[in-house]
Parts: structure tokens; sequence; C-alpha cells
């Protein structure tokens, strides 16, 4: 009797000072994430997690499955219980790139999954290494037309955006450079610093330190307009080709029959957390822009990326794999 009486007075204690109780938290909430430790978006789900748990008053753990651009994991997530106990953090070229490029790809973005959260863009860079004799864009591509396919651009694996980036703007501008895709982002970034490539369309994360650091020259910002940490850097689409933009935006997404209560409580606690000054801080830390969405409005922004980026994958010419 004593000892639940402890206990009892104990949580009360607790409860008055904000501080729930591990054992009262119910199930942990895993956010799943399709590439390494370190890439920018896990960074932003280690952010995201730090804070929902405190939110939601429940543990919120963040787990590594990399493999296929972030498709594998959302394979996996397609099959899962719809419990509420487990979500992916995905990138753009995972959710309506990949199911068009790879054939091996067991999902469909707008049928098997029940959106979240939009929660924030990381806009991509291009860059290249200090070696290449280009202080510009213009200079890369008149270098790239007078040695067509010498040149090399890595990418964080076929079909991720660093990827269909760098083949949306060979296309526009007409020039040949060759493809080596990497497992992740880390491996690309450091075969660029070596200079066993020579160009790399990547997010502000990946690449940013190694310009600050004097290991990669930057050349222009990938999105619509230029980005407020670099107001210096002027945008691929001032450069000579209006409307190019490449801006891996990270979504969240349960599996499809997810109730709908569990979903709109999680959308709010996300939308919470990415309101939070500090949370906004972090982000830009990283090279990562808030960019909070409901779950009703990231499902309509869902279906018309699905539709944009197909447009773009089929001009490309990109083959399934």
């Amino acid at each position: 009797m004593r000892r639940a009486l402890t206990i009892l007075l104990t949580a009360v204690v607790l409860a008055l000072y904000g501080v729930v109780p591990v054992a009262a938290q119910g199930n942990a909430l895993r956010i799943l994430v399709g590439f390494p430790p370190g890439q920018a978006t896990d960074l932003v789900a280690r952010i995201l997690a730090e804070q929902l748990q405190v939110v939601l008053e429940q543990p919120v753990i963040v787990e590594n499955k990399p493999g296929q651009g972030g498709s594998i994991v959302l394979a996996q997530l397609a099959r899962a219980e719809p419990d509420g106990t487990q979500m992916v953090l995905g990138a753009l070229a995972s959710y309506v790139a990949n199911p068009r490029i790879y054939n091996t790809v067991n999902y469909h973005t707008l049928t098997d999954f029940a959106p979240i959260a939009l929660v924030a863009d990381l806009p991509l860079v291009l860059v290249v290494n200090p070696k290449v004799p280009a202080v510009s864009l213009a200079e890369l591509t008149a270098l790239a037309r007078s040695q067509p396919g010498k040149l090399t651009h890595s990418s964080s694996g076929a079909g991720t955006l660093s990827h269909l980036g760098m083949e949306h703007l060979k296309r526009a501008a007409g020039i040949d450079i060759l493809h080596v895709p990497y497992r992740g982002s880390a491996p690309a970034v450091n075969d660029l610093i070596a200079g066993r490539v020579d160009v790399m369309m990547d997010t502000m994360a990946v690449a940013m330190p190694q310009v600050e650091a004097g290991n990669a020259r930057l050349l222009a910002v990938c999105t619509t307009e230029r980005v407020p940490d670099l107001p210096d850097v002027p945008t691929v689409a001032e450069l000579g080709y209006p409307g190019f933009h490449a801006s891996a935006w990270l979504g969240t997404v349960f599996p499809k029959g997810t109730p709908l209560q569990t979903v709109t409580r999680v959308s709010e606690a996300i939308l919470k957390v990415v309101a939070q000054e500090d949370v906004k801080k972090r982000m830009h830390a990283i090279g990562a822009i808030p960019r909070p969405m409901n779950a009703e409005a990231f499902t309509a922004f869902l279906k018309s990326e699905w539709d944009n980026w197909g447009d773009i994958i089929q001009k490309t010419g990109l083959k399934r794999e």
C-alpha cells in the first residue's frame, strides 16, 4: 500500500512539473529514414524527434535504413501495420521519382501512404572541385561543351534529386557530363574533394561546409529564388535557365489506413515543433529551410509534385532499372 502510494505521489509531482514517466508514455514512435546517419534528411529527423517526443509525450526514435535512394524504407512502411507506431521522413526523390525510375520499387506514393506533414526544404547548390577551371556556371557549361563526356558529376544515388537536378541542368544546357552515382552524399562529396569527380549538385547541408573549408567552389543555388543565407549567390534560373529549380523537400507519411485521429495528432505536433524558434535556427544551421504544411495541404502538394517531376523525368529520358 505504501509503495503504491509513493508511486502515485511521484507521478503527480512529475506531472506538475511537466515530466511524464517513460512507462506512461505508451509505445515509441519510430521515424524511419532511408539515408545514412549524417545526411541532411537524418539531421532534420533528429532535430524533429528531439522536440516531437516532448510535444507528443512519448518516445520518438530515429532509425536509419538506407538504400535505393530512400525507397527501401518506404516499401517497408507500405507493408507495415497502420497502427501509428512508425512513419517515414522522406525526400522528394523517394516519393515522386524512384517509383518511375526503378522497376523494383514496391509502392505507389499516392495510394499506399497517409501523408502527415511537410517539414522542410533542403535547397540544392551547384559546386565544383577547386581544380576545375570554372568560376561560374557559364564557364562550367562552356568547359563541358568543349570536352563532351570528360567531366564527371557525383550524386547521392541514381534517382535522387542530386542526380535528377543535374540531368535536368545537363538537358537544359545541352551539355554532356558523366554521372557517377554513390551510396549517399558522404562518399559523393568525399570523391569531389579528392578530385575523383568534378561537379556535384547536393544540399547546402552537405556542400556548404566544404565550400567554407575551401574544398569546393560554389557556382549557384538551385532554388527559384536566392537563398536568404546566401544572398550574393545567383540562382541557376537567373543565370540563363528560367524555371529551373531543385530543392529537396522533406515530408512525413504513415502507412495507408492509419486512423485519421492519429494522423491529425502527429501532424499538429510536427507543425508545432517546426514553428519553434530554436528548431528553426537549428534547421537553418544545417542548410534546411522550415516549410510546415498540414496533412491536407501536404496531400495536395504531393500530388502536384508527382505530376511535375514525372514530366521532368520523362523529358530527361531516365530509364527504369
